[in-house]
């Protein structure tokens, strides 16, 4: 067992376990349901600000890009420099970050400030993410940590379906400068919130940049990764487009996209705990079983798309393929080693790729003449390149036995 995860380790660095570990789950998850909130929140909210800053929609695009940006690069840049930071002042920092990047946002007065305050504002998201995980699983025995992650971000989820459509309200009645506003209050709740409940995290000993750049020397990290990246591309190229696909193939009402929208988050919502249960029992058979779910899932979207009453149900099942999340990030927790916290960083980063691959590779079938249903066939596609990725992974994978890493363990904490 690494001992950043073991919770008597956890416990000999950090001293006595809090008294109210649900409490500290909460704080967390209250981050990930800000920060969830407002990366989805922003795409609804392109055509309240678009136009009070006199740009295009496509120009608009530009913002949710610079944020996605943020997260890829924020990620293993935090997650290095901050390696002899402890965990709770390093989670507050992250989310007084957080809350700074979207205030800004409320208040920029053109599209060039707006681009560059979501940027900033995306620069915490992979690092927050990851190393809530870390503490969250340190809180629990090893059986139940995967449970422990998806309470973290089962924030995120439960965001898709509340905190998204809120955020899109206050667009609507009160101004799109106050969507991002409630997002900066939420990141301040979750800040003062971590630092009452949460435990120090002192950094154990010889933790390091290097030592966390040592990370990106192992096989299994990258093909943890890139499982995420490519596997997790199927539901970004199908989410993306699919209130396109309902309005020009469904020919549903847009009053019926939000609901769509939430009946996807509920699947995400029911997805990441059901795969979490499955982890703690078995990570690569749950990894394995996810990916081929969401290529089945995907593959009856093509079918489904000409009516909204075979269409729910489809949308809940791809959007239950979203568990592998924390099936890949409790993963990572086991290949890492003594690098955790840029592995768990990462993760995020791999999933924001995701977002952008997906999107891009449906982009080109529809540019091709193919029309909004062909969409679930990428998916499709990038789901069974995850599961390939994923069985090379399996095969290479050569875990050592329990003397070294005992043996490790004693050197590293000498």
């Amino acid at each position: 067992m690494n001992s950043i995860t073991d919770p008597a380790a956890f416990a000999a660095a950090t001293g006595p376990k809090p008294h109210h570990p649900s409490l500290v789950l909460l704080a967390l998850s209250i981050g990930g349901f800000a920060i969830g909130t407002t990366e989805f929140a922003a795409m609804s909210l392109v055509p309240y600000f678009a136009p009070d800053l006199g740009i295009g929609a496509t120009t608009a695009g530009h913002v949710i890009s610079a944020y996605a940006l943020g997260v890829v690069v924020g990620a293993p840049i935090i997650a290095v420099l901050a390696a002899r930071v402890a965990r709770r002042t390093l989670l507050v920092m992250l989310m007084l970050l957080f809350a700074l990047g979207n205030g800004l946002s409320a208040l920029a007065p053109t599209y060039g400030f707006l681009v560059g305050f979501r940027f900033v504002a995306g620069l915490p998201h992979g690092a927050y993410f990851g190393v809530a995980a870390l503490v969250a699983a340190s809180l629990v025995s090893r059986e139940r940590r995967s449970q422990a992650v998806s309470r973290v971000l089962a924030g995120l989820t439960v965001a898709t379906m509340v905190g998204v459509p809120l955020a899109n309200l206050i667009g609507q009645y009160i101004g799109w400068r106050w969507s991002f506003g409630f997002a900066a209050l939420l990141a301040l709740l979750t800040a003062t919130l971590v630092r009452l409940f949460a435990p120090y995290g002192a950094p154990l000993q010889g933790a390091s940049p290097l030592r966390e750049l040592g990370a990106l020397k192992r096989g299994q990290v990258w093909l943890t990764l890139a499982t995420g990246a490519i596997g997790f591309g199927g539901m970004f190229a199908v989410y993306t487009y699919l209130a396109s696909t309902m309005l020009e193939v469904t020919h549903a009402s847009a009053s019926a996209i939000p609901v769509m929208l939430a009946i996807f988050g509920a699947g995400l919502t029911i997805g990441n705990l059901v795969c979490a249960w499955a982890a703690d029992r078995g990570v690569m058979a749950a990894a394995g079983a996810t990916l081929v779910w969401s290529a089945v899932a995907l593959a009856l979207y093509p079918f489904a798309t000409g009516s909204l009453w075979t269409l729910m149900p489809v949308v809940f099942l791809i959007g239950c393929g979203g568990g592998l999340g924390t099936v890949l990030q409790t993963r990572l927790m086991d290949v890492a080693e003594d690098a955790q916290t840029l592995a768990a960083a990462l993760n995020h980063s791999a999933f924001n790729t995701a977002n952008a691959l997906g999107p891009w590779f449906a982009g080109m079938v529809l540019a091709a003449g193919f029309g909004f249903p062909s969409t679930g066939w990428v998916g499709v596609a990038l789901a069974i390149c995850g599961l390939v990725i994923w069985g090379v992974s399996l095969a290479t994978d050569r875990p050592k036995p329990v003397e070294q890493r005992s043996e490790e363990r004693l050197s590293r904490a000498a």
